[in-house]
């Protein structure tokens, strides 16, 4: 039987959806079965979630202090916000926020620690947790500073599609000065090993969209495509990477070339996040690629009009921890491949009749 991946999750914010689709997911217990949860919230929490949800009945919990003593047949709950801190489903409230970031903060430490084997985070508010940690814009970029690496891939993955993005959370009118050959060219990079070695893509094909209407027109709606989209791809394929494009976003996804390409790169965030919601909302992952653990998280946000009514739909974040759990198994079996490869030895014959 295969070893049962370790799965850190994270609460999100106490007052969102984040509680809801946590226990319907793991009711299932066919995710039981493959991984062992741990959550990283409150107990009192997730007991007044519980409640509300009259369709999970047998549910086994083990309140636990450190994620070395989680059990494997349960789910595991780790408490790291303190039992003051107020519960008010659809509301933004100081706590709520609070509550998300010492969840985080707790799992990431595991994580470094190598006591989880992957992270899932539920949604958060990012404007209420930046009053917190100043300079915080996203898990994205809080991952990559904590664990010191230069980039990281915000990448979008379902069943439909796969979908980068050049520049994150930035602002339209600071996009074109962002994009740069350099930049373009390290994402592909990025994508291209993570394709490899996260999704077991032997040659993975990349479609590169344009910036400007049509993709510039030659020259005619902007230059960009020419001067900086363009030389990356051709650097990229210099480096036996398979990018195409660049591609006029309209024409591209109305003839649905996103199912002839393993992924997409974007150069803006709603370039690439509307088809790709449009495509996948229901069951949409986020998936931080280029760091050296594992982290996905449900593609949707906190939804606190849903919050407490027991309406929520949970596949996004199943699809998530299903996610987790396959490219933790694939980097697996890639790393264990490469780790004893052989190397071949050639001797120059000097009769110049090739290798000997």
């Amino acid at each position: 039987m295969a070893k049962k991946i370790v799965v850190g999750i994270t609460q999100g914010d106490t007052n969102g959806i984040s509680y809801e689709v946590i226990i319907k997911s793991l009711a299932d217990a066919r995710l039981l079965e493959i991984c062992v949860p741990i959550v990283y919230g409150s107990s009192r929490a997730f007991g007044y979630y519980k409640k509300q949800m009259p369709e999970i009945e047998a549910l086994n919990t083990n309140i636990i202090n450190s994620a070395k003593d989680c059990h494997p047949n349960r789910v595991n709950i780790i408490n790291c916000v303190p039992d003051s801190f107020r519960i008010e489903p659809g509301q933004p409230t100081e706590d709520g926020s609070k509550a998300s970031l010492l969840a985080l903060e707790a799992a990431t430490a595991d994580l470094k620690n190598g006591d989880i084997d992957a992270l899932v985070t539920a949604p958060i508010n990012k404007k209420s947790v930046a009053l917190h940690l100043p300079g915080f814009v996203g898990h994205t970029e809080y991952l990559v500073q904590q664990f010191g690496v230069e980039d990281g891939l915000m990448f979008l993955i379902s069943d439909k599609m796969r979908a980068v993005v050049v520049t994150n959370h930035l602002p339209l009118h600071k996009v074109v000065s962002a994009i740069t050959v350099e930049k373009i060219l390290a994402k592909l990079r990025l994508m291209n090993e993570s394709l490899m070695r996260d999704f077991n893509i032997v040659k993975p094909k990349i479609a590169v969209l344009g910036l400007n209407p049509h993709s510039g027109d030659s020259g005619l709606l902007g230059s960009e495509e020419l001067e900086i989209i363009s030389p990356a791809i051709d650097l990229a394929q210099k480096e036996n990477i398979l990018a195409f494009g660049p591609y006029s976003p309209d024409g591209f996804f109305s003839t649905h070339q996103q199912y002839v390409f393993d992924a997409v790169l974007a150069m803006y965030h709603d370039q690439g996040l509307i088809p790709f919601k449009a495509l996948s909302f229901d069951s949409g992952v986020n998936f931080t690629a280029g760091l050296p653990v594992v982290r996905t998280s449900p593609d949707h946000g906190t939804a606190y009009e849903l919050a407490g009514k027991n309406q929520a739909n949970p596949q996004p974040m199943k699809s998530a921890i299903y996610e987790a759990i396959d490219i933790v198994r694939n980097r697996w079996n890639y790393d264990e491949i490469r780790k004893n490869v052989l190397t071949v030895k050639t001797e120059v014959n000097t009769n110049n009749r090739g290798p000997v």
